[in-house]
């Protein structure tokens, strides 16, 4: 009997030995990869430092919707501050001329990762029917705070303080120790990649009440609403071009809820005014240093899985849970 319990109680031997170098070492050297991948994507969100490095760099992209060249742009990227950009769109030509309208330029829109604002912008409307050219600008007194790359940032700041809490020194005594703050680390970096990955869902009716909307002078006529956006590693422009909808239109009204990006046709009520929307005019331009994040934050997240796949191979082998 004895010599028939040997090689279960050896093998069980061999596994804690195995386990307590687990977690007085590897944990230990996965917590470093971590927390070395997370100032890389820390630093993705601030400002370059001063010094003998230099001004940034100046780099233009091509700003403009797939499969069409219904709208083009160009936005030159300083460092990680969008600088200026150019932004044109033809005429719709369905739509009659008097509702025609061209985003001829949008220039200068200024962004700071490590103030995440809009600090300038230009858009200048062009009505074909009179050949007026509309000029729109950001009020000088006023930035407009791009929320979801703040949060991002904030989360990555929280997931290094988690790590920073277990430095060299720390002990970790339990398997259940490390699940736990793995989980607590990957939340944070699931949340900060959300926020770039999932653009708020957002109605016409809150487009319309949005600070945006009141930032520039003189203000942008009733018929245009505009809606700023990160969306995975890019930065997203919409202009809406609206018309009321008559009394006695023989349209079935039924209010738009919730999107990312409403269609022509997209209904919804303002004050007394029924509107739809008739036109969409869609830019976009990928920053850079928003994918590196992307990049930092998806292989953290594989480190920490792997980490927590390896402690909760060992439950496998007790009917109990000694980790």
């Amino acid at each position: 009997m004895a010599t028939a319990m040997a090689p279960t109680v050896v093998e069980r031997i061999v596994l804690e030995e195995e386990f307590r170098w687990l977690l007085h070492d590897e944990v230990h050297a996965v917590l470093r990869q971590l927390q070395d991948i997370l100032k890389e994507a820390s630093l993705r969100f601030t400002l370059p430092g001063s010094g003998m490095e230099g001004p940034a760099k100046q780099e233009n992209f091509i700003l403009g919707s797939c499969g069409t060249d219904q709208v083009k742009g160009v936005l030159t990227l300083q460092g990680d501050a969008l600088s200026q950009a150019w932004l044109g769109a033809k005429p719709p030509l369905f739509l009659p001329l008097a509702q025609r309208l061209r985003v001829a330029k949008s220039r200068r829109a200024s962004l700071c990762p490590a103030n995440p604002t809009l600090t300038y912008q230009d858009v200048n409307l062009k009505m074909p029917r009179n050949n007026q050219l509309l000029h729109f600008a950001f009020r000088e007194d006023k930035q407009w705070k791009l929320q979801q790359i703040q949060d991002a940032r904030n989360h990555v700041s929280q997931a290094i303080y988690l790590l920073n809490n277990r430095d060299e020194s720390y002990q970790f005594r339990t398997g259940a120790e490390v699940l736990k703050l793995m989980d607590a680390v990957m939340l944070q970096l699931t949340r900060a990649r959300n926020r770039l990955t999932t653009p708020a869902t957002l109605t016409l009716p809150e487009i319309a009440a949005s600070g945006l909307t009141r930032m520039f002078a003189p203000a942008l006529p009733s018929d245009l609403l505009v809606n700023v956006y990160i969306n995975l590693n890019k930065l997203c422009l919409t202009v809406y071009q609206l018309h009321a909808l008559q009394p006695n239109s023989t349209k079935n009204f039924r209010p738009a809820g919730g999107s990312v990006l409403h269609s022509p046709g997209a209904m919804f009520e303002w004050g007394s005014q029924r509107l739809e929307v008739s036109h969409v005019h869609k830019v976009e331009s990928v920053i850079p240093w928003l994918n590196d994040a992307l990049v930092f934050f998806t292989v953290s997240l594989q480190l920490c899985q792997q980490l927590k796949d390896k402690i909760s191979v060992f439950s496998s082998y007790w009917s109990y849970r000694p980790f």
